[in-house]
């Protein structure tokens, strides 16, 4: 069962974020739980608002655990967000390493909300070189090939089990949702533990 729940998981990260008029487009959420209680969760979100969000029988519920730039390998399936430098360079913002069962799942690079211009690519990592300064990573994803430098710092995750038990007021969460009129349905939230937060 969490083998299913992560592929989903892994297409849902990789959604780009939807227009604030698409409403039958997931849109991201990011804040910390105000309150949770039958299948309603109160989010203040990042922008400083209330969000009102219903889970559902089929919400993906996943918690985060931490790891490091060192972790990545050769052959691993990453989400990385990225902005570009001064180069053109993509830099990582954040780092997601998919536990196996979620390779290849929402493989592509698409725009993302983390950060204006910043995008999400799930991809497979080619090499990985680390040096002084930090790593930098090739990545290979629908015959295409992407070069993101990850900075020393950077927050690098990996994906583990959770539970509508850890959904408590102050934890942080990243959730993808569905609008339907003031209120949000979701489709999978992605909650921190032991104080590690989700990065996305």
């Amino acid at each position: 069962m969490f083998r299913t729940l992560l592929s989903a998981l892994a297409i849902a990260i990789a959604l780009p974020a939807a227009p604030v008029f698409a409403e039958t487009q997931p849109q991201h959420i990011r804040g910390t739980v105000e309150s949770f209680g039958g299948s309603t969760l109160t989010v203040h979100t990042r922008e400083g608002d209330t969000a009102t969000i219903g889970l559902g029988d089929k919400t993906i519920i996943a918690g985060v655990a931490a790891a490091k730039i060192a972790d990545i390998t050769e052959g691993d399936f990453v989400g990385i967000a990225s902005l570009p430098n001064e180069d053109g360079v993509a830099g990582a913002l954040e780092v997601v390493i998919f536990p196996p069962a979620m390779k290849g799942s929402g493989e592509g690079s698409y725009g993302w909300d983390l950060k204006p211009k910043s995008t999400m690519t799930n991809a497979t990592v080619a090499n990985a070189v680390k040096d002084v300064d930090g790593s930098t990573v090739t990545v290979n994803y629908g015959g295409k090939e992407k070069k993101i430098v990850i900075p020393d710092g950077t927050p690098v995750v990996t994906i583990t089990q959770a539970d509508r038990s850890d959904l408590v007021e102050g934890a942080t969460v990243f959730v993808a949702a569905i609008k339907d009129g003031m209120t949000f349905g979701a489709l999978q939230v992605v909650v921190g533990k032991d104080g590690v937060v989700p990065p996305m």
